[in-house]
């Protein structure tokens, strides 16, 4: 892929972030899911590069733009898979709530798992702790693989899962090993990309969250050096055989290189609201500032942009009553 495509991707999610931003604590997340998907869908036509959505807003009769097989880019460039999620979190934006991104990733043609839309148990970590983990060992095994990996106590790890009655044993089995607990109401991906920033103070997540988004922070993860694990659970016989018609297998433990082919992968995602990470988009009258993490697997480059937006020059961008 063409190096110069991490900043093209930046100027997706920074767009989709804005547009969305407007519907903060509006109580209307679907109203901001749209403003961000029509605006990523606008820039996308922009970006030399002839992209596939493997990951999007559903099928091609369940969704008006960002399809799964939509075809992206100005028709120019590499071949390249694409990973979308426009607002990852829109329950978090409609509340005002903490850690929403806008967030996409891509991948050299053939290399993304087109992940079904269904749970995926998952574990994630930093890259102190890559090789040590097992998403089939106990979760206190788990626990004290990392406080040793990290030279920490196991009271001082902190674990990060999405606050849901399904996770209540887990929630107890960390809370008896003695470790924290960060609970997050939505968006896994952000915490399985916090794992690799000492900052956010995460230290692992584990949890069930969709599966596409699992493939989203397995590029992540490969560019900053992390380490993630998933397995499909589906809820019932009809997932299971979508499965099998997929060629996966269920009860397979899905590792980096079944995510995420390849040495190269960029990703992208742009701060809605506040985070752990990254600052959410902040409107000021005529123009709007923006706060992005852009990662590349194949160098290694980790950037943090910061930027500032005309809204009189970018009146897509304005949101429409």
């Amino acid at each position: 892929m063409e190096r110069s495509l991490s900043m093209e991707l930046v100027r997706i999610t920074e767009a989709a972030a804005i547009a969305s931003s407007k519907w903060m604590g509006r109580g209307l997340k679907n109203e901001a899911d749209d403003a961000a998907t029509e605006a990523m869908r606008t820039v996308f036509d922009t970006i030399p590069m002839r992209g596939t959505v493997v990951i999007g807003e559903g099928e091609m009769d369940e969704a008006p733009m960002l399809y799964i097989g939509e075809q992206l880019g100005s028709g120019d460039g590499p071949e390249v898979d694409v990973a979308v999620d426009p607002v990852e979190g829109t329950n978090i934006v409609a509340a005002g709530g903490w850690n929403a991104i806008a967030v996409l990733a891509i991948a050299d043609r053939g290399n993304l798992l087109n992940a079904p839309d269904m749970y995926m148990d998952k574990i994630a970590v930093g890259p102190e702790a890559v090789g040590k983990i097992d998403i089939n060992a106990p979760v206190i095994d788990n626990l004290r693989a990392v406080a040793k990996a990290k030279n920490k106590d196991i009271e001082d790890v902190v674990a990060t899962i999405i606050d849901r009655p399904r996770h209540a044993q887990i929630i107890k089995e960390i809370r008896d090993a003695g470790a924290r607990i960060k609970l997050i109401t939505d968006g896994d991906i952000a915490g399985a990309i916090n794992t690799a920033f000492d900052q956010t103070g995460v230290d692992i997540l584990f949890g069930i969250g969709g599966a596409p988004e699992g493939v989203i922070s397995a590029v992540g993860l490969k560019c900053l050096g992390g380490e993630f694990q998933g397995k499909l659970v589906p809820q019932d016989e009809e997932e299971r055989q979508r499965c099998l018609d997929m060629g996966l297998e269920v009860d397979k433990v899905l590792m980096m290189d079944d995510l995420v082919k390849g040495d190269d992968a960029i990703f992208a995602a742009t701060g809605i609201t506040d985070g752990e990470l990254l600052r959410g988009v902040q409107l000021k009258g005529s123009f709007a500032e923006s706060h992005t993490l852009v990662m590349r697997a194949k160098s290694g480059t980790v950037r943090f942009v910061e930027g500032r937006h005309s809204l009189k020059k970018k009146p897509d961008l304005v949101m429409k009553d």
